[in-house]
């Protein structure tokens, strides 16, 4: 397995002013993300607004990003649906598009049951010589993998971690206690990065670190070597940026923070909107307090 790492960065796609996919600043953007931290860079995921990328964009984002970072890190792509054979349909073609990690959101919408989530996952997992990350994030979904259903997919050899985003901190100490050696779980909001990792988790599939991930990167290395309360500090100084980056639907305020930034994004496609102004002045400030912007960046 290409080694993911723990920081892994959850890109946004870049669109131009008429909505159309911006190829460069796709590719410059994936470059910046290696360059401040990112070791794996993830395309068509939520904050990368899958739904409303088509599918000769998604590949096309794909193969932007792996032409933009090379082998200097790894490339992850979201191709979960809420149908199985679709899924498996664009996890193959992925495959061969050159991913090398894959990420299945809980199926949206029909709202399978346990053992339907399972056999999904399954049936995915079967298809694909690939790493799989699961995606349990219920608020989006309406799907919520459970412990006991995660711990029963870890015993399938290529399904490696799940992204945890249900809110529920004790999830991780309660997947970890069953699922097997070596299985992973990700931090999926990164305001919860910290309890994360001290309940045994890996590290944190990120929104923030489109922006910069040099900061995320020094929490986590300060935990992993012991220096909690260096990793603390550092906790409390992103807290507001952290929240900023949700105070409505994201990737919203992820776009007005790298319109801010002077980084590609551009808008959000509909139905997502703009930021309102009040919410650009709260992310601004918390951008600041985070130390993301230089000095005299108004």
């Amino acid at each position: 397995m290409r080694e993911p790492g723990r920081l892994i960065t959850a890109m946004a796609t870049p669109f131009l002013g008429d909505g159309s996919l911006n190829r460069d600043g796709a590719a410059r953007l994936a470059r910046h993300l290696v360059d401040t931290g990112t070791e794996t860079v993830l395309v068509n995921g939520t904050t990368g607004e899958s739904p409303v990328l088509t599918h000769a964009e998604k590949f096309d984002l794909l193969d932007i990003v792996r032409g933009a970072v090379g082998r200097d890190a790894a490339v992850m792509m979201g191709t979960g649906t809420n149908s199985t054979s679709d899924s498996i349909s664009l996890t193959r073609e992925a495959e061969d598009h050159g991913a090398d990690l894959i990420l299945l959101v809980a199926p949206y919408y029909n709202k399978p049951p346990q053992e339907g989530l399972f056999s999904h996952f399954a049936a995915i997992a079967n298809a694909t010589r690939l790493p799989v990350m699961l995606y349990n994030v219920p608020g989006r979904t309406s799907s919520d993998i459970l412990p006991e259903t995660v711990i029963r997919l870890s015993e399938i050899s290529n399904i490696f971690a799940v992204k945890e985003a249900s809110g529920q901190v004790t999830r991780t100490a309660e997947i970890l206690n069953g699922a097997l050696p070596g299985f992973r779980v990700y931090s999926g909001d990164d305001a919860l990065t910290l309890p994360i990792l001290s309940l045994g988790g890996h590290g944190i599939v990120s929104v923030l670190s489109n922006l910069d991930g040099r900061p995320l990167r020094r929490l986590i290395d300060a935990y992993v070597r012991g220096a909690v309360t260096e990793a603390a500090a550092a906790h409390r100084e992103l807290l507001p940026l952290f929240k900023a980056l949700f105070i409505t639907t994201s990737p919203i305020p992820l776009k007005a923070a790298l319109k801010i930034m002077g980084l590609p994004g551009g808008s959000c496609r509909p139905p997502l909107v703009d930021a309102t102004p009040a919410e650009v002045i709260v992310i601004r400030k918390a951008m600041q307090a985070a130390r993301l912007l230089q000095d005299g960046d108004k």
